[in-house]
This record gives C-alpha cells, sequence and structure tokens, in this order.
C-alpha cells in the first residue's frame, strides 16, 4: 500500500482521506441520524406524536438506509465512490431541509427515509475506503478517526438544538433541521474537493508488471470462509443495529417524559455521550488492533449491555450517568471493528461488497428497533421493556463475538 509523501502533500494523503471520513460521518450519521433523538420530544409535541410514530419515523430512515446499503456496491462500481458520496451529501442537505417544512407525520417519515438512503450511499462507500488506505495494523484507527465525526454530530446537536428552542420556541426543531441542511450541503462540496479513491493517486504508482504480481501472490478468501463470514458478522452486526438505535432514538425523550428532566440537563447527557463517542472509535479500534477483532467485539458487546440494563432497571439517579458513560465510550466503534474485521478476512479488493452485505443485515436491526421499542412503550406506557430487550441481545452478540475464527491470512 502506497503512502509515500509527495511534492503536492507534504504529508500521507490517507490521513486526510480519514478526515475527510469524518467530516462524511458528521453529517450524514451525526446530523442526519442521531440528531433525531434530541429533536423529537419537541417534534413529538408540535406534531402531537405519539411513541410509536416516533419510533416508526426512526424506523423510515433506517429503511432508506437498507435500500441505500443494497444499492452501494452497484453505484460504485459504476460511478466511483467520491461521486456518490458527495451526491449523497447533496440529497442528504436537502432532504432535512425539506423536513424542517413539513406538518405532519407521514411527510417527517417519508422525508427522513430519503435522509437515511442518503447516509447510507454517503457512509458505506466511506468507510469501505479504508481498505485501500490503509494497512491491515491501521485499519482500526483510521475507520475509527472517521468515526469521530458522529460524536462530533451528537456534540454539535445537543448544543445548537436547546439555544434554536429558546430563540424560536416549540417550532424551533424547523430552524435545526434548516441548519443541518445547510451544512450538508457545504460538506458535500468539502468532499468533492478533498476525497480521492484510491492511494495510487498520490505517490508511486507500481507498475503493471508488478502490480500483476502482487495480485496474484494475493490468496483469494476460500468459498467455506465466505459462507460463515456474512451470517456470522452480520448476525452481531445485527445485534448492535437494534440496540443501539433503541438508545440513541429514545433516550433523550425517555429522559424528558418518564425521568422528568428538562430538555437542556438532556441535551447536557446528550452532549456527553457525543464527548465519549469521539473516543470510541479510535481507542476501540487500536484496541482490536492489538487484541483483535473477537475480544474488541466481546468488550464493546459487553459494555453496550450495561449500559442498557442501567436505563432500564430501577436504579438510582447516578446510574443514569454510569449508562451514558458506558453507551458513549464504546458508541461507535462497533463499525469501526467490523469494516477491519471485513478487511482482514477477505481483503481490500472483496471488502466494499462484504462489508456491503453484512451491513445489510445490521440495517434490518436498524430497522426493527426503534419501531419494535416504540410499539412497547405505547402498550406498557414506558421504555424499560425496549432497553431490557436491547441488553438481551446485547448479551446475545457477546456470545457470537467470542464464536469468530482468526483469520487465516495477512492482507496487504
Amino acid at each position: 500500500m502506497d503512502t509515500t509523501r509527495t511534492r503536492k502533500w507534504p504529508f500521507e494523503y490517507k490521513w486526510l482521506v480519514a478526515f475527510t471520513g469524518m467530516l462524511a460521518l458528521f453529517t450524514a450519521l451525526g446530523l442526519g441520524r442521531f440528531a433525531l433523538g434530541m429533536l423529537l420530544p419537541s417534534m413529538g409535541a408540535t406534531l402531537e406524536l405519539s411513541y410509536a410514530q416516533m419510533g416508526f419515523i426512526g424506523t423510515g430512515n433506517f429503511i432508506g438506509y437498507f435500500v441505500a446499503v443494497f444499492l452501494t456496491r452497484y453505484a460504485v462500481a459504476h460511478f466511483g465512490s467520491r461521486p456518490v458520496i458527495c451526491m449523497a451529501l447533496l440529497v442528504l442537505g436537502v432532504s432535512m431541509i425539506l423536513i424542517g417544512e413539513a406538518d405532519g407525520f407521514m411527510q417527517v417519515m417519508l422525508l427522513y427515509c430519503v435522509t437515511g438512503a442518503a447516509s447510507g450511499f454517503a457512509n458505506v462507500p466511506m468507510v469501505s475506503l479504508v481498505t485501500h488506505w490503509f494497512p491491515p495494523e491501521q485499519r482500526g484507527r483510521a475507520a475509527g478517526i472517521m468515526s469521530i465525526g458522529s460524536g462530533l454530530g451528537i456534540m454539535f446537536s445537543a448544543v445548537v438544538i436547546p439555544l434554536v428552542n429558546d430563540r424560536m420556541g416549540p417550532e424551533g426543531w424547523r430552524t435545526s433541521w434548516l441548519i443541518f441542511g445547510v451544512i450538508g450541503l457545504a460538506l458535500s462540496a468539502a468532499c468533492l474537493v478533498l476525497l480521492r479513491e484510491h492511494s495510487q493517486t498520490y505517490g508511486k504508482t507500481p507498475t503493471p508488471a508488478k502490480a500483476a504480481a502482487a495480485s496474484a501472490a494475493r490468496p483469494a478468501p476460500t468459498a467455506k470462509a465466505g459462507r460463515w463470514l456474512v451470517p456470522h458478522l452480520g448476525s452481531a452486526y445485527f445485534m448492535f443495529g437494534f440496540t443501539y438505535s433503541i438508545y440513541v432514538t429514545f433516550i433523550v425523550t425517555t429522559l424528558v417524559q418518564e425521568r422528568g428532566y428538562t430538555e437542556a440537563v438532556a441535551s447536557d447527557f446528550w452532549f456527553w455521550v457525543g464527548v465519549l463517542s469521539m473516543f470510541s472509535g479510535p481507542v476501540f479500534g487500536a484496541v482490536s488492533d492489538w487484541l483483535g477483532r473477537r475480544a474488541g467485539l466481546c468488550l464493546v458487546f459487553a459494555l453496550q449491555g450495561l449500559a442498557y440494563v442501567l436505563v432500564a432497571g430501577a436504579f438510582p439517579s447516578y446510574a443514569l450517568y454510569l449508562s451514558i458513560g458506558f453507551f458513549g465510550i464504546c458508541a461507535w466503534s462497533i463499525p469501526s471493528i467490523m469494516a477491519a474485521a471485513v478487511g482482514d478476512y477477505v481483503g481490500p479488493q472483496q471488502a466494499v461488497k462484504v462489508f456491503g452485505s453484512v451491513t445489510l443485515i445490521f440495517s434490518l436491526g436498524q430497522i426493527m428497533g426503534p419501531a419494535l421499542a416504540g410499539v412497547l412503550a405505547e402498550e406498557s406506557g414506558g421504555f424499560a421493556s425496549s432497553y431490557w430487550l436491547a441488553a438481551g441481545m446485547a448479551g446475545t452478540a457477546v456470545l457470537i463475538s467470542a464464536a469468530l475464527r482468526k483469520p487465516r491470512v495477512h492482507w496487504e
């Protein structure tokens, strides 16, 4: 993998690619997805949304994401990663602006479905670029750097949304969506300028003979490995999608409507999720580089399971702080570890295809989580049962991850 410095760029360009990925994830996930939790209480009040409708809005986003993940490999193969990512962020920005103009549940859900599709078209190609730019021993850290964008988006929404609501009143959520949409349009242009497809664009390009020899020397994944890899990694990723989507969609609503906290206090909790989550990808990506993907996944799922238990049970108030802490410190580490693991098992040439397949399974979990949690909350009058369900599934994910095999080859 070429990472030489050039006359044009006095540093390894791969790190600028990782930084650009951080900006893309700030928009696609931090604002396009995770800000919803902060906006739901005020949106629910002005649009008269039930718990079930709130859940279906979140599910609409994940349905769009699922469709995008299914189509991403074809879009990237036809147009390339950079055009797909930039166009996705453009559509994302427009859809968020239009959500601010919506006046009912169906409009919000349909537009948020478009937002979810745009998030998927931006996120999957961006994460997959890591396997092209970074060697195996750095992929976890590189994906972790990109995941910082999600935490920055959470912090940004936790600060901006209460300020806007204070100034604009009950309809302030509309202005917040407008602000997020404009940011999405701006970062679409930034990605167009900064992103590049492959590291061979900068530095020395190997001769055709050397490239052919290197390609021939690389081992191909066996059919037997392919049969177990996608369902095994995908089942663990499904558990993450199902459980985390419940937490990020409803934790602020839980704090405001069930625990009696003000929106300002709840935003402080959400801000600290963002602060801690900035470290989740780099820290646990590096842990997985050191201890292995299996141990990294087990550790993260165990911490997330504790976070769900602490908010589900009738514990003292300090348990909420612990819950926020456990969830935040490992929030976005699963995608980072999963992307690195896929590269370890199949190599960079197959990574986009395989990561897309396991992300499809992950997306099914995201689709099911908020909808089922919202219906359970509507029936039971609270979210405790939903968090207990999430805790049980996180424990199952620990067992699934513990059964992972070690990669048989070392991919460059």
